[in-house]
Parts: structure tokens; C-alpha cells; sequence
């Protein structure tokens, strides 16, 4: 079992620039940025060196929020180079968010883009400090924000009050090489060196501190796993601020010497144009993500030959997809994974030459290093193979904790050093892990516990749907009630007894569920992740049921 690796991200980069200079780091297609690994460190000392000459320092804190555009990948570089910590915001936040964001992590600068969906960064800049738009470059001060000192645009466009990507490398004059160089050496592998805000679905968003340690080496035994090298090409949909991108996808071909084809955002056209004209042989993405590709009426006119791996994950993966991306789209070393991002983010994964049996229907067996067992939710006593319970992890993955906030820490990581992830999972005797839904989302109805999972994957299974989700809906009598969000394939037609019927020749009565609502899409997180949360508010409100469980409506259709 190879060695954990004890070396810094910056550290990391220049190993890859010696190893393989020559080979091309990252290739855009939709813009004019292709560097090889040289250059891209060249570039990543650039930057690090202008923020150095702008007085940023080690344990400073800088914010992203921009999609993936090439700068957001050269200031990731940057600033781990000299120990600055790169906060990273969701491109989903809007005003309110990114306000809380940058005050609770004590950000001093941050740097937008202007290409995210219908956002105006800018703007949403100027209203939360109005002061940007009077007070001398890097000079900012707003009360409410007491931290921020500058904001740095990644577009070409200058703005009053911003300072602009292309101006920060000049600052680099005022450092020279030794001090460069001796910033560069106060990082240590154990220094926090990321902090990703979670969803913030049960309240405000929490902070998780990740370091150089936790993240290089997972992203180093994801890509063993995936059988990655310097031959390799991955496109990248997945989006830049979440773990998906920065560890599963950027840290991952690194670690490696592969390639890396980021999509500025994602479609799936976008990703099989990507496929097809790079040739390349991997893909990330999210079920979602997949299932969309699959289904888009273009993508028999695409050749997906090169691809050989990736990884679905994010959200359980239905058999029938992760079948079809290997039958489909060539993907025979697919990979499915486990984690949060509070454990960098992976506890488990499938090796590329599982057979596709164990990838449909586990995540893998336990990364090296890493401890994970099952233990009783109530009880914390652990439970054994083939009995459901909690998945909780220990190793040098888990995160340093949220930060500034203790509390949440002691919840999520108990005194022996197992994170709660709060997933109900089971074990097989040959240590693969299933993971059969979250404690939070299962359904108990007159007492019987319903694992909604359970009830998708029969779903995934009827000829006339193309994706589904199951939620909880309250009801004054039983508890809750089951209700499935369906989305039917193309064209096709189907009733709520239909579905109702299917599910009923696999399932017991009390699983079947009580209403079925027909929409076109799920609403989804930036990363691609579906919010149940939503899909429970919507369906109150679709079904007129209130929070005690009876009806607003007499006349409902569904009930």
C-alpha cells in the first residue's frame, strides 16, 4: 500500500512540473487557455508572487465565486502556494449568501466573475459594500464586512473600486525570489488550506476546513483507484467550488500528470462535444448529469470510443445509468464513490475492475488509510455485516472541523475521531459498502420505517421513467406518507396508477406511494445534487397539505 503523501499542494505542482512538464496540465474549449504542466505552475508562481506584493500572506483568507473559468484553476494553484486559504463560495448563492459567506469566514478579498447564469456579480457587489464603488483600490472598508479589503474581477472589464486579473502579477515585482521562496516554505502539509461551505439545508452553511494533507491524498488514491496517468483526459462539468471539482477532478489528475478538460459550466452537449474532440477517456459527473447526456436527442451522433473511466457520485447511482454508461458511452472502469466533503471527500470507492455488479450496487470498500464501520444511530454501538445502520469514518481524511463554530465540530466528529455522516448504509462481509439512504430522509409511516431509496431504485426500473425521487409528506393520522417526484422519458405517457401499480408488484402495500407528482425537472444544487428539502416543500404546496398533514383543499386529485 503506497505511503501518504506528506507534501503541500504547491509542493505537489512543482513535483508535476519536473515529472511532466511537457504534458498538457489543462485545455479549454471554450476559451483560449491550454497550459502544460510547466506553464501552468509558471503561471500559478505568477499570481502567488502578486498576491504576496498586494500583502497577502499565510492563513489570509481569499473567496472564489466565479464558474470555472482558467483563473479560478491558477488562483487555486496560487494560493496554496503561499498558505493563503481559499474560501469557495457556491455560484447557486445570491445576494443575501455571499454576504454571510464572506463575513463568517473572515475573507479579506474576493474575486467574481461575471459569467454565472443570471447573477450580476458586480452589482451584487456594489450593493452589499456601496463603499467599492468610492474607496481606493484595496482600500475597501464596510462595517459590515469588516474583513474585506479588496475585490478582484477575472473578467477583462475593469469596475470601479476592483482590482483586475490581468493587473496582479505586476505586484510581483515588489517580492523578490528569496522571499518568495521562503513564503512558499513556511506551508505545511497540515495547514488548513480550503474551506467549502456545506448546503446549509437544515440551517446556515458551515465552513469545512480541509488541508493539503486531507486533500492531495485522497485525490491521490481516488486516481490510483480510477487507474489514472499521464495519458489520461478528463473532462470536468463538475463545478470548481464544490470537492467534486477541486479533489476528484483537478487534485485527482494532478496527483497523476492527466489532463484536465473543465467546461466553463455544464451541458451535455457541451460535455459530449468535450468527449468526442479531446478524446477524452474520462468523465466526472453527478447521476443527474449522466442520465442527461443519455438522454439528449443528439448523443447517438457522438462517439464516446475514448473513454474508458470516471466517477458518478454526488447522489445514489441507479443501476439502469451507471449500466448504460458502461454499455453506452464506453466507460467500462467507471468508478462509483462515497463521501462528504467533510472527509475530503472520499471514505469509499469501487476500483475500476470491479465487476459492474458491485458498482451498481455498492460504493466501493474503504480507502486506504481510512476506517469506516456501521454503528446503531440511537445506541453508537457498532453493528454487524449485513445489519443497517450509520456510515461513520476515521482516518486522515476527516476535516479539521467547521470553522468558528465548535458546536457543530463536537456533533460531526465525536471524541474518538469518527465522523457522524449521518447516511444509513450496510457492509458486506467483503467490506463494500451500501449505502440505503439518509437518516433524515426516511419515511416512517404508522411506524414502519420506509428507506426512500428502496423505493427509487424499483422506479428507476419502470419502463416509462426517466428519473425519480421519493420524499415524505406529513399526514395527521400515519406520520408521513410517500410521495414520488417522477420524470418521464420523452414522449411517453403514464398515470399515477400506473406508477403506483408497478411499484406495488415489488413492493410491499405500505411502500407504494400514496401521491405521485409528474414534473419535468428536480431542483438541484450548483454541484448537481438533488434538494429533497425543496421537493418536500414543493409537494406541501402541490398537494395543498399542511405541516400537520391535513388538507388546505378538500378536492385534491392526488389524494
Amino acid at each position: 500500500m503506497p505511503k501518504l503523501l506528506n507534501i503541500t499542494i504547491g509542493q505537489l505542482l512543482d513535483q508535476a512540473s519536473d515529472k511532466y512538464g511537457t504534458v498538457q496540465a489543462v485545455k479549454y474549449i471554450e476559451c483560449d487557455y491550454e497550459r502544460t504542466y510547466y506553464e501552468i505552475n509558471k503561471d500559478a508562481d505568477a499570481i502567488a508572487k502578486g498576491l504576496l506584493g498586494l500583502g497577502f500572506k499565510k492563513g489570509d483568507h481569499i473567496c472564489v465565486w466565479a464558474t470555472n473559468y482558467p483563473q479560478w484553476l491558477v488562483l487555486f494553484f496560487a494560493t496554496a502556494k503561499i498558505g493563503v486559504v481559499l474560501v469557495t463560495a457556491n455560484t447557486n448563492y445570491k445576494q443575501d449568501e455571499i454576504s454571510y459567506l464572506l463575513k463568517q469566514s473572515d475573507s479579506k478579498a474576493i474575486f467574481i466573475s461575471n459569467g454565472i447564469k443570471d447573477l450580476d456579480c458586480q452589482k451584487i457587489m456594489y450593493t452589499i459594500c456601496p463603499e467599492l464603488k468610492t474607496a481606493k483600490v484595496g482600500k475597501l472598508y464596510n462595517a459590515n464586512l469588516p474583513e474585506l479589503r479588496a475585490v478582484f474581477s477575472m473578467d477583462d472589464n475593469s469596475y470601479d473600486g476592483f482590482y483586475n486579473w490581468k493587473d496582479i502579477a505586476s505586484f510581483g515585482v515588489l517580492v523578490s525570489q528569496s522571499e518568495y521562496v521562503e513564503a512558499c516554505n513556511l506551508c505545511s502539509p497540515q495547514d488548513v488550506i480550503n474551506i467549502q461551505y456545506t448546503s446549509g439545508t437544515t440551517g446556515f452553511p458551515k465552513g469545512v476546513m480541509l488541508t493539503h494533507y486531507n486533500i492531495v491524498n485522497n485525490a491521490k488514491q481516488i486516481g490510483d483507484r480510477l487507474g489514472f496517468g499521464s495519458k489520461d483526459r478528463l473532462c470536468i462539468p463538475v463545478p470548481f467550488f464544490h470537492v467534486f471539482g477541486i479533489v476528484v477532478a483537478i487534485l485527482a489528475c494532478v496527483t497523476h500528470g492527466s489532463t484536465m478538460i473543465p467546461l466553463l459550466y455544464y451541458t451535455p452537449l457541451k460535455v459530449m462535444h468535450a468527449v468526442e474532440f479531446e478524446k477524452c477517456t474520462a468523465l466526472h459527473g453527478v447521476p443527474t448529469m449522466f442520465i442527461n447526456v443519455l438522454s439528449h436527442r443528439d448523443f447517438n451522433k457522438y462517439d464516446f470510443s475514448s473513454l474508458r473511466a470516471g466517477i458518478m457520485a454526488g447522489s445514489p447511482c441507479p443501476r439502469h445509468v451507471m449500466q448504460a454508461v458502461v454499455d453506452n458511452m464506453n466507460m467500462r472502469d467507471i468508478s462509483s464513490l462515497y463521501g462528504q466533503t467533510e472527509a475530503s471527500p472520499a471514505c469509499t470507492q469501487c476500483h475500476g475492475k470491479d465487476s459492474i455488479e458491485l458498482k451498481v450496487s455498492t460504493v466501493g470498500c474503504g480507502m486506504e488509510y481510512v476506517e469506516n464501520k456501521i454503528v446503531d444511530p440511537i445506541t453508537g454501538l457498532d453493528l454487524p455485516d449485513g445489519e443497517q445502520g450509520e456510515f461513520v469514518s476515521r482516518g486522515y481524511h476527516i476535516m479539521k472541523g467547521y470553522y468558528k463554530n465548535p458546536e457543530a465540530t463536537a456533533k460531526a466528529i465525536d471524541k474518538n475521531g469518527w465522523l457522524h455522516t449521518g447516511d444509513l448504509a450496510v457492509r458486506d462481509p467483503n467490506g463494500y459498502f451500501r449505502i440505503t439512504g439518509r437518516i433524515k430522509d426516511m419515511i416512517i409511516r404508522g411506524g414502519e420505517n420506509i428507506s426512500p431509496k428502496e423505493i427509487e431504485d424499483i422506479l428507476y426500473g419502470f419502463e416509462k421513467v426517466q428519473d425519480a425521487q421519493v420524499v415524505s409528506v406529513p399526514n395527521p393520522k400515519l406520520g408521513e406518507e410517500v410521495c414520488a417526484f417522477v420524470i418521464l422519458k420523452d414522449g411517453v405517457q403514464c398515470t399515477k396508477q400506473q406508477v403506483q401499480e408497478y411499484v406495488s408488484t415489488k413492493l410491499a402495500r405500505h411502500k407504494v406511494p400514496t401521491y405521485v407528482i409528474f414534473v419535468d425537472k428536480f431542483p438541484l444544487t450548483a454541484s448537481g445534487k438533488i434538494q429533497k428539502f425543496k421537493l418536500r416543500e414543493q409537494a406541501k404546496i402541490d398537494l395543498g397539505i399542511k405541516d400537520d398533514g391535513t388538507f388546505v383543499m378538500v378536492d385534491i386529485d392526488n389524494s
